[in-house]
């Protein structure tokens, strides 16, 4: 047993690096702005975010596992291009606009820590990124990303044990409600979008092909998921978020008005007057880290799509790499402070997930596309799933709508429609499928 396990832990790596996306900025400023906005009335979603999300990562390396291709190749195979297409764009939009917000809070963030213009910096971390990523070079920066990121993590964790939590009202916390408002459920799906996300689910199958791991590897591959979202996850959203709502709660804090400084408050009681040091040294290594994974999803599935190798040797998709990032750096002229833009962008990605997760659940129980297909378990968590993202999606349009129709909403309403129609035609496929199967083996009986 004990040497599986230390076997297991020498190979991890997949979803450790949709960990590290999920760990992102983000999800940062999420967590932050849910708990001092709230207090621990949203503690309920920080929780469940993790299991959901290393549920949809599961899920996802299995279709990769089971079919041994790309997520866009097999949906392409078995339900046609217009599917594929469909799913490109809605991946490709999401991470299209995360990619600004995180390039907009990275050089926002080095202009705080320098004297120098975000602009100038935007334009640096965007030929950084295009040069390094298009010439492999990444390993080194994102390693040193990932260092700065542990330290805050570790600091928000060590601060659990400083800071006075109310064990009452964090049990209260527990229970599941989302505050009235539209920040309430922008908030909430903010938290949710950050471990279950439309790019992380698609990414998944790439990272289980790119490491060769095939059925045989699904013990590897649940240990490496649980390692990963349940455990380093669950611990990094439930430290900053507890932290932010002993610290940072109080009747008069609004979601608008949060800053980045203001955020690292939190660590004070930990690390003093280093504080905000090390929360924007922090939060501009988790922005980096991010923003690094988050520019490969789009050329990765343009590539699967339009039959390109995914590797930099290919210079369609060293081109598209090359084009992401440049055009990330369009991101700073964006309005508005970018800790509230990025929980925004968490939302709207979430907005698009039940589709792709829909997709997942469908290839799944399909016995055409997969040797094995789904069981009962697997169904039910899937189902679950889904039902919680259209939920907690569906609370943020509803908010969003209600506050008023603006060209940004009235976007995301489409954008939404559209998803959800295809999400329903694919109900409505499956059932015709899951009937016709029904009568044949009735047929056959007789």
């Amino acid at each position: 047993m004990l040497d599986s396990v230390r076997s297991y832990a020498s190979q991890m790596g997949p979803t450790w690096l949709a960990g590290a996306i999920a760990a992102g900025p983000a999800t940062m400023a999420s967590l932050v702005t849910g708990g001092a906005t709230f207090g621990y009335a949203l503690l309920w979603i920080t929780v469940l975010s993790a299991m959901l999300g290393a549920t949809s990562q599961y899920l996802s390396a299995r279709l990769g596992l089971l079919t041994e291709r790309g997520i866009v190749g097999v949906v392409e195979e078995h339900l046609g291009t217009w599917w594929a297409w469909l799913l490109v764009a809605d991946t490709v939009l999401a991470s299209g606009l995360a990619q600004l917000v995180i390039m907009k809070t990275v050089a926002g963030v080095s202009a705080t820590i320098t004297g120098v213009d975000a602009r100038v910096w935007a334009v640096v971390w965007g030929l950084l990124l295009a040069v390094g990523l298009a010439g492999g070079g990444y390993r080194l920066a994102e390693l040193g990303a990932k260092l700065l990121v542990s330290l805050v993590v570790l600091a928000f964790v060590a601060s659990v044990f400083v800071v006075p939590i109310d064990l009452g009202a964090a049990a209260a916390g527990l229970v599941p409600r989302i505050p009235s408002g539209v920040s309430g459920a922008l908030v909430a799906a903010g938290i949710l979008g950050g471990a279950v996300h439309i790019t992380l689910v698609t990414m998944q199958s790439y990272t289980m092909r790119a490491r060769g791991w095939t059925r045989d590897d699904e013990g590897l591959a649940r240990f490496d998921i649980g390692a990963s979202m349940l455990g380093a996850f669950g611990v990094y959203s439930l430290a900053i978020f507890l932290v932010a709502a002993a610290v940072l709660h109080s009747p008069g804090v609004n979601a608008a008005d949060l800053t980045a400084v203001s955020a690292a408050q939190a660590l004070g009681p930990l690390v003093g007057g280093y504080a905000k040091w090390l929360f924007l040294f922090g939060l501009a290594g988790a922005a980096v880290t991010t923003l690094g994974g988050n520019t490969v999803v789009p050329p990765y599935l343009l590539a699967d799509k339009l039959g390109w190798d995914r590797d930099v040797s290919d210079p369609r998709y060293r081109g598209a790499i090359v084009a992401t990032a440049l055009l990330g750096i369009g991101g700073v002229f964006l309005g508005g402070a970018f800790f509230q833009l990025l929980v925004l962008v968490l939302a709207f990605g979430l907005v698009g997930t039940p589709f792709a997760l829909a997709l997942v659940l469908y290839l799944l129980n399909d016995p055409g596309a997969v040797p094995e297909t789904n069981g009962p378990t697997a169904n039910l968590a899937g189902l679950v799933l889904v039902g919680v993202t259209v939920v907690t999606a569906g609370s943020f349009l509803r908010e969003q709508v209600a506050g008023g129709i603006d060209p940004i909403t009235g976007l995301v309403v489409v954008f939404a429609a559209v998803l959800a129609a295809a999400t329903l035609a694919l109900l409505a496929l499956f059932v015709r499928e899951w009937l016709a199967t029904g009568r044949r083996q009735h047929g056959a009986a007789e």
